[in-house]
């Protein structure tokens, strides 16, 4: 997370909402020869004190995970380069904005039997987002092939302890300046969903 206080400034339920929202983040745990990490879909419950995801059982994540353990979940959002030709302002320097929240906590690994209702609560997330589209459930899968496939992945979940994030949006900026740089990084930005970084750039409350 950046040290700047000024990025640090979104309510926790803005940030948790958002993570939730995104649903995909990068799962980090201490390991025996150090740092591992896995790519995970999530799903928060109702009351955004845990996160449940699962992982392929041969996922070194998941065999590190005899007990309980410390872990991180980093949830990205859009991003960009910023040129500092955009703001418009004299002896500016180029730097990058971005949106990101750290969520931390205990991973634990669940029982076997909470693998299927956890597939069908986030499945049911997702599909819900592409409605009118008729839902895919897991009823429409063989018995033998679904057992088959779930016999490979395991249930854990992040029993959330810490919520940060950063939102680095040229808040130390003029609004008119940090207007220009947005308008630019609609339309030439580099990065990932800059239309959607520039238009909470200009949502900033100066």
């Amino acid at each position: 997370m950046h040290p700047n206080p000024i990025y640090r400034s979104t309510p926790e339920m803005k940030a948790l909402a958002f993570a939730a929202e995104r649903g995909f983040g990068t799962l980090m745990v201490n390991g025996p020869d150090g740092p591992l990490a896995a790519h995970v879909p999530f799903v928060l419950s109702e009351d955004s004190k845990t996160a449940e995801m699962h992982l392929v059982r041969s996922n070194p994540v998941a065999r590190a995970l005899a007990a309980p353990a410390p872990a991180l979940l980093s949830i990205m959002g859009p991003d960009s380069y910023v040129s500092s030709d955009w703001y418009g302002l004299a002896d500016q320097v180029p730097t990058w904005n971005y949106l990101g929240v750290h969520l931390r906590g205990r991973l634990e690994l669940l029982p076997q039997e909470a693998l299927r209702p956890h597939l069908d609560r986030l499945s049911a997330e997702f599909e819900r987002r592409l409605l009118p589209k008729k839902p895919w459930t897991a009823d429409k899968m063989p018995d033998e092939v679904l057992d088959r496939l779930m016999r490979m992945i395991v249930p854990c979940r992040l029993v959330i302890t810490d919520v940060q994030s950063t939102w680095k949006l040229g808040q130390n900026k003029p609004a008119d300046a940090r207007n220009r740089a947005a308008d630019q990084m609609a339309t030439v930005g580099i990065g990932q969903e800059t239309a959607a970084l520039a238009k909470l750039m200009r949502a900033v409350q100066s």
